[in-house]
C-alpha cells in the first residue's frame, strides 16, 4: 500500500511537470488517502502487536 502511495504521488508529480494539473490533484489526492490508510492499518498493528503480547514470528 505504502508502495501505491509513493507511485500515486511520483504520477501527480509528472502530470504537474505536463500542466495536468486536474489529473495531478486527482492523483495527490488517492495518494494522499493510501498513506493515510497505511499510516492507520501500522499504527493498528503495532498496538494489536502490544496488546497481544505476541512478537514477531520465527523462521525456522
Amino acid at each position: 500500500m505504502l508502495r501505491a502511495a509513493i507511485a500515486f504521488f511520483v504520477l501527480a508529480l509528472v502530470a504537474m511537470f505536463l500542466g495536468a494539473s486536474g489529473f495531478a490533484g486527482m492523483s495527490a489526492e488517492i495518494g494522499r488517502t493510501l498513506l493515510f490508510v497505511f499510516l492507520v492499518l501500522a499504527v493498528i498493528s503495532f498496538v494489536a502487536n502490544l496488546v497481544t503480547g505476541r512478537g514477531p514470528r520465527q523462521i525456522l
